[in-house]
């Protein structure tokens, strides 16, 4: 079993995880962001070769464990949503306006639903 598997099977563990791959993610598509919109020559080529590494290890830390990641998914879309509007916020100087924190009440509430409805 590995360091992983043991996190997740404890719930605190697993929201560890979920919240370090919703971090992962979403800084890995920042940098996709900055080599395609805001760099040029080598700093594009970083960024993007950044990118593709962080999404690697984004992916590692997702498929790694032996989880039913289907059942977590729900809150795994919620911090995916916080993750990248507070990467937003802070590498890109971009607030969230009002129609997000509108639309991030519904995926917060939607999250809620997948991951708590016993049914």
């Amino acid at each position: 079993m590995n360091v992983l598997d043991r996190l997740v099977a404890h719930p605190l563990g697993a929201l560890a995880v979920l919240t370090l791959a919703a971090f992962l993610e979403a800084w890995g598509d920042s940098f996709f962001q900055v080599g395609f919109y805001r760099s040029s020559g080598f700093g594009r080529v970083m960024a993007l070769l950044a990118g593709a590494a962080v999404l690697a290890a984004y992916g590692s830390v997702v498929n790694v464990p032996r989880w039913d990641f289907g059942k977590l998914l729900g809150g795994y879309v919620v911090l995916f949503f916080l993750m990248a509007q507070l990467l937003n916020w802070v590498r890109f100087e971009k607030a969230p306006t009002p129609p997000i924190y509108a639309g991030g009440a519904l995926i917060v509430a939607g999250g809620l639903v997948v991951a708590f409805w016993k049914g």
